[in-house]
């Protein structure tokens, strides 16, 4: 008797924790349902935030966040079109120039002379500041053109990546791609996780407004229709985000190299970006080595940092992405002086007491302009690729850096 009891209590244990199970197992399908799938229908388009926040939407047209992604018309294009400046050689027989025609612009390719083949521009990518690469509708699909141009050379060049002595015209553009270079593109086929169908009419252009705010159609709709409730709805405030989603807002673009567990576009503000994709890991034997690329991994530099893991910065400490602050060395070197001001015992170092107006020189000493590998392009009679310079978010010590500095000064 005292068995079968025994046995009836271990049944109904056993029962009851499976029903504990199932329970748990509902309530965590129910809560995934609840999380809706993002549409082109959720966003309102940063032409609807003019109307509350025009000035900083218009300054915000003035950044590279804004511009890294347009039609590919004149007034969003760097490079020049005209004669004698507006061509890349492959070879002496094979030559790709940049043409204005009636149906817009093209890279029109030659061979001995002769046209093969005229590719329209659809879509510029970059923001000019390094140099801008283009894209080709194809039916609902999207290829990189094999010709881009390189800023800080002021020339046309061979697409980063492409073959040197051939022009590559099929390099498909994927979601993954678009992500960082648009706020919104509705993709179809391939993949679920990277599709590579795209519908022209359901892409919002740029790293705009909903890019960092979240898609803004509801609370558009919203305080166009109670415009007495000053407090936003249906939005995200970045700045009420914690420390880590703040990060992550950035991070989904500038973490580097990272795999995706769900689709494209589906991560928007407030969100975990932990729970789209797995993330880069940075490790310290490749920022001694100088092996970390500082194109594009900017978020797993910084959080290197003794300047990150010792305060509560964020990317927004030093950066305003309402406004165009690039080339304005000041605006970020008082950011660095907040924290380590002149005066203090600890910023006179050894080295700072040799470098002249030091209080000028905190990022170009501790945060150098590095060559890039991820962007290197060929150039018209150099046999190496030339690396674009991107500044290393890895705020340290860069000895080679400072001995220039050093003997600048003298």
């Amino acid at each position: 008797m005292i068995l079968k009891q025994k046995n009836k209590s271990s049944v109904l244990v056993i029962l009851g924790l499976a029903a504990s199970v199932f329970i748990l197992v509902q309530c965590m399908d129910k809560g995934r349902e609840a999380e809706e799938p993002v549409s082109f229908a959720a966003y309102a388009g940063a032409e609807k935030c003019a109307s509350c926040h025009k000035e900083v939407y218009e300054k915000h047209l003035q950044t590279a966040h804004y511009l890294t992604g347009q039609p590919a018309t004149e007034n969003f294009i760097t490079g020049r079109f005209s004669e004698n400046s507006n061509g890349y050689y492959y070879t002496p027989d094979i030559l790709v120039k940049m043409q204005k025609r009636d149906s817009g612009l093209y890279q029109v390719i030659y061979y001995r002379g002769e046209e093969k083949m005229a590719i329209r521009k659809d879509i510029v990518i970059g923001s000019g500041v390094m140099g801008q690469s283009f894209l080709n509708w194809r039916n609902d699909r999207l290829f990189q053109m094999p010709v881009t141009y390189f800023t800080a050379a002021a020339q046309w060049s061979n697409s980063p990546g492409f073959p040197a002595e051939r022009v590559m015209t099929d390099r498909p553009i994927t979601s993954r791609c678009l992500e960082c270079h648009v706020t919104y593109a509705e993709g179809s086929g391939g993949d679920t996780l990277e599709p590579i169908n795209f519908a022209k009419d359901k892409m919002i252009y740029g790293v705009s407004c909903e890019k960092c705010h979240g898609p803004a159609a509801k609370h558009v709709a919203f305080q166009t229709s109670n415009p007495e409730v000053k407090t936003a709805k249906y939005v995200v405030n970045p700045a009420k985000l914690n420390r880590q989603q703040q990060l992550d807002v950035c991070a989904v673009c500038h973490g580097g190299k990272m795999q995706k567990l769900k689709p494209s576009f589906q991560f928007t503000p407030g969100k975990n970006l932990a729970d789209y994709f797995r993330m880069d890991q940075v490790q310290d034997v490749s920022l001694a080595g100088g092996e970390v690329e500082v194109h594009g991994n900017q978020y797993g530099l910084l959080r290197k940092s003794k300047c990150f893991t010792a305060s509560k910065m964020t990317c927004s400490s030093c950066h305003n992405t309402h406004e165009n602050e690039r080339g304005k060395t000041e605006v970020y070197v008082s950011k660095c002086m907040s924290c380590h001001p002149a005066g203090s015992a600890t910023f006179k170092t050894a080295t700072h007491v040799q470098v002249k107006a030091v209080e000028t020189e905190c990022i170009n000493c501790h945060m150098p302009a590095l060559e890039s590998r991820a962007i290197a392009v060929h150039l018209q009679g150099e046999e190496k690729p030339r690396a674009a310079l991107v500044r290393s978010h890895f705020i340290g010590t860069y000895p080679d850096v400072t001995k220039k500095i050093l003997n600048n000064k003298k």
